[in-house]
């Protein structure tokens, strides 16, 4: 008789247990979360970009930018992505410096391995790993005649892109898309050997 008790006891405390988690899963809906401990983690307060806020003293607002001034480590391009601004860019000559020129050409030809070797190929010979499993099509040498490039014209190329080739002017700083220039024209020079 004990034993049948404490099973009664033991079977009226799951009985219970499950009536809670039933009676609390009715009560959940499940378009809208229950009770939040931090609501700020789960809806972020969002601020108008250059408006007043109320968390600095005296309201003050975040500043525009000084008129005519441009972001530090960026130099602005004064061609356009045009025919026109192509045709102008070509006549360009590079502005680094002569007497570092192999310093230059050696750390251009670092970063054209990683950022453009993969469609050009190593030697400029348009037969990059990308070209050779064809994944892409049409990359021509830099020698090609019909291509007549000069270091401005690689500039640009670089800066734009052009045809499939997308921009590398976010990947590259302005010292570096020159440094990648110079180092094409020295596989120009390769390659017409």
């Amino acid at each position: 008789m004990k034993v049948s008790i404490e099973i009664m006891n033991s079977f009226c405390k799951i009985a219970m247990v499950l009536g809670l988690v039933a009676f609390a899963s009715s009560c959940a809906d499940p378009d809208r979360p229950n009770y939040q401990y931090m609501p700020d983690m789960y809806v972020p307060v969002s601020y108008e970009t250059y408006g007043k806020v109320d968390f600095l003293p005296s309201g003050m607002e975040a500043e525009q930018p000084v008129a005519h001034t441009i972001p530090r480590g960026w130099m602005p391009y004064k061609y356009d992505n045009t025919p026109e601004g192509k045709a102008a860019a070509k006549l360009q000559v590079s502005p680094l410096d002569s007497l570092n020129m192999d310093e230059d050409i050696t750390k251009g030809g670092e970063l054209y391995n990683i950022y453009c070797a993969i469609c050009h190929g190593g030697t400029g010979d348009g037969q990059g790993t990308l070209v050779k499993r064809e994944k892409i099509l049409g990359v021509p040498k830099y020698n090609d005649v019909a291509r007549d490039i000069t270091v401005g014209d690689v500039y640009h190329t670089i800066y734009y892109g052009l045809n499939s080739m997308g921009s590398y002017a976010n990947q590259l700083n302005y010292t570096e898309r020159w440094q990648v220039s110079e180092y094409v024209m020295k596989l120009k020079k390769d390659l017409s050997k």
